[in-house]
């Protein structure tokens, strides 16, 4: 399949080329699309482990064990300062 890349693309495949990183436009289009499957595949994990956290925390609500908002608020605020050194 033919296809065609513009000229900044092109320059920066002829510099991976050029470098003896890659053999080939091909080599380096391969690794650019492999690269972006496995980053699309964190990022669906990580947007699963998200949704899943909401889940339980939705559930605790339901059976009255969450905290009010204003609590969970400082408890944050507190966490951070913790964790950073510094206010948010």
């Amino acid at each position: 399949m033919p296809v065609s890349f513009s000229p900044e693309l092109e320059r920066r495949i002829a510099e991976k080329i050029e470098s003896g990183e890659y053999d080939s436009a091909e080599d380096v289009v391969t690794d650019a699309l492999d690269a972006l499957s496995d980053r699309t595949e964190e990022e669906e994990a990580k947007l699963r482990s998200l949704r899943a956290d909401i889940d339980i925390g939705i559930a605790e609500m339901e059976r009255g064990e969450g905290i009010p908002g204003a609590l969970a608020a400082k408890q944050a605020k507190a966490e951070f300062r913790r964790l950073t050194g510094r206010a948010p």
